[in-house]
């Protein structure tokens, strides 16, 4: 194109549209994702990259989008499975401190719990969202996560539930 400044900005905005729908269902990856696009254009607005070099990098960004929703399925998670699996995987030593198959076993117990209790109005009152953070901290609890981690990892489950049935 000649004007490769609109490139970016329409590829800019396709990416940020493309993220925002991943939002409803993976709040982790949306906000990886989102992070990594607001950092190049930054770059690319203080002078720091090119027009080409930022397309690229946004090319490259849209193929990880891709690559990144395949992987639940190389898993043999569903999108819901998936979510929850990001949540718990998100500080990346969690990976180290278990197997592949502990973690999708975790992921699927945690998904059918919250599936099985959610209530419609769980998020309003305070009674149901305690109750759904102590199941989750038992769970957690059950296959020894660690404990550092743990707090926030309840907090970015509980998250992702939000997103879970507010598309409902």
């Amino acid at each position: 194109m000649k004007e490769k400044n609109i490139a970016v900005e329409i590829l800019k905005k396709l990416m940020a549209e493309q993220v925002s729908v991943y939002k409803r269902t993976n709040l982790v990856k949306a906000e990886k994702f989102s992070e990594k696009i607001t950092m190049l254009m930054n770059s690319y607005y203080n002078g720091l990259i090119t027009n080409e070099e930022v397309i690229t990098e946004l090319l490259k960004t849209a193929e990880e989008i891709a690559k990144m929703q395949k992987e639940g399925e190389s898993l043999g998670l569903t999108d819901e499975e998936l979510a929850f699996y990001d949540a718990l995987t998100k500080p990346q030593a969690i990976k180290d401190f278990y197997s592949n198959e502990d973690l999708i076993a975790m992921t699927r117990e945690l998904t059918e719990t919250l599936r099985k209790n959610r209530t419609i109005d769980w998020q309003q009152k305070e009674t149901a969202r305690a109750s759904m953070r102590k199941m989750v901290k038992r769970l957690l609890k059950k296959y020894k996560y660690p404990p550092d981690a743990c707090e926030n990892a309840i907090d970015t489950v509980i998250s992702q539930c939000e997103m879970w049935t507010d598309n409902l």
